[in-house]
């Protein structure tokens, strides 16, 4: 009995300093990260006042862009979104929707919606994919194509459109989202300018709940009126605006999102393109990406851009939020794994010492840590072992800093961009980022918890959050 009292006590005490190492830790690097996006922010917006981007739109080596939108399952939205990339204000874009074998309505609505008719085109592919069943084109709009192929996942999808492109970059887009009409040239600009190989360009996604909309384009940003989106706004600002803004300025940046990214086709297909054997493509790309560079003596630069927005519909239910976050923490482990080599690696430089380990000790294992630390804790209260007093103070000082990063991207988009530029929703988001820490936190720390569970049990299911559309 005593050896297990001592061993029950040793273990608490080293969970106690884990989880004071965790606070002092990732709250430093979101201060550092949060200075960094402040002056990232700035000079991006300075150098766009003097490189506009009519030189880009105008000039004659500028690169062509294909669009790639994967689908399933998406009748309710593809059309609309279809339109709103149309329209997009780019010179020399295509636009390819690859229909991953859906069940539903959304191959025949985009032929009905678009007119399409069934072609023969010569397909040779480099990636190898699942099974193209057809391809779908109308002569009044050559630079739309559908293609059809058998099930086979995002990764698979995205992998069909990239055989069929035949431009320099792709675009990979979500076909739940809307496009800002010049966001690609903004994508591109740091691409364009940079001398080095700009293997990837991310940009922002915000959230399109509650906006107005007309002829497939957001005419006018309003906050959604239900509590949960709201919240997702809040975290949609700090997780862009600080997290990858600042790590783009310490050229850190692991993680774009998928949902609307900028990739050099050649680079992707000699690195092997998309993985399927994790539920995260768009990190695992880029991870390998990196990988692939560093293995093959190639410098490549990634980057993030804040102000190229495209516009996605947020889950508005618990049930769908739950999946969405169980499957992103899950995926955060499985690329982690993947490419464990990276750790502490410094032939990654600040990729391997800094952006790596942050990744795993503060979003992958952190989040289980400080799930777990709000039982922990209060049972080593109950044997004495903390004081109750030191305990409230620690976790008051926790949310009020939390509360206040999250008041920062708040304030942060109000003093650069205004998308919100009603003072009454500027009041209300900041109102949101004071009682974020409170209560919605913690439920998505819990999904995240379960989606580190997932990891370990071997669990490998896509879990699609379904979209209400219009």
């Amino acid at each position: 009995m005593e050896a297990w009292r001592q061993t029950f006590y040793h273990t608490m005490n080293m969970f106690n300093v884990l989880i004071v190492l965790y606070f002092f830790i990732g709250n430093g690097m979101y201060t550092v990260l949060m200075l960094a996006s402040l002056i990232s922010v700035w000079l991006h917006n300075r150098r766009l006042a003097y490189q506009g981007l009519y030189e880009i739109r105008d000039s004659v080596v500028t690169p062509p862009v294909t669009i790639i939108m994967p689908a399933w399952n998406e009748q309710s939205i593809v059309v609309k979104s279809v339109r709103s990339v149309l329209k997009t204000d780019y010179p020399n874009l295509e636009v390819i929707v690859v229909d991953d074998g859906s069940t539903d309505d959304t191959l025949h609505r985009l032929i009905e919606g678009f007119g399409l008719v069934k072609m023969d085109l010569i397909y040779r592919p480099r990636i190898s994919t699942r099974p193209v069943r057809g391809f779908y084109l109308n002569p009044d709009l050559p630079n739309l194509l559908v293609v059809s192929k058998e099930n086979g996942g995002k990764p698979d999808a995205l992998n069909v459109g990239i055989n069929v492109s035949r431009t320099p970059y792709f675009c990979t887009l979500d076909s739940d989202c809307l496009l800002e009409r010049d966001a690609l040239l903004r994508l591109m600009h740091p691409i364009v300018k940079s001398p080095v190989n700009t293997v990837v360009s991310g940009g922002i996604v915000r959230i399109l709940n509650g906006c107005e909309e007309k002829d497939a384009q957001v005419v006018r940003v309003r906050l959604p009126e239900g509590r949960l989106e709201r919240f997702q706004v809040v975290e949609y600002l700090r997780s862009f605006l600080f997290g990858r803004a600042g790590w783009d300025l310490l050229g850190g940046t692991l993680i774009v999102s998928g949902a609307f990214a900028v990739f050099h086709r050649e680079s992707v297909i000699e690195s092997g393109a998309f993985g399927r054997d994790t539920v995260t493509e768009d990190m695992d790309l880029i991870v390998q990406l990196h990988r692939w560079a560093m293995h093959h003596g190639r410098k490549i630069r990634t980057s993030f851009t804040s102000d190229p927005v495209c516009w996605t519909e947020c889950p508005k239910e618990f049930g769908m939020l739950q999946r969405q976050r169980r499957r992103w923490q899950m995926g955060l482990f499985q690329t982690l794994w993947k490419h464990s080599e990276m750790l502490f690696n410094r032939k990654y430089g600040v990729l391997g010492l800094l952006s790596f380990p942050f990744q795993v000790y503060i979003e992958g294992v952190g989040a289980a840590v400080e799930f777990l630390g709000y039982f922990m804790v209060p049972v080593a209260i109950m044997f004495g072992m903390v004081p109750p007093t030191l305990y409230v103070l620690f976790v008051f000082v926790g949310l009020m800093y939390g509360g206040f990063l999250s008041v920062g991207a708040v304030l942060l988009e109000e003093l650069t961009y205004r998308r919100y530029p009603s003072f009454r929703d500027l009041m209300t988001l900041l109102l949101y980022a004071f009682l974020e820490n409170v209560g919605y936190r913690q439920m998505v720390l819990y999904y995240r918890f379960q989606g580190v569970v997932q990891f370990v049990r071997g669990y490998r299911q896509w879990e699609k959050v379904v979209h209400v559309g219009g």
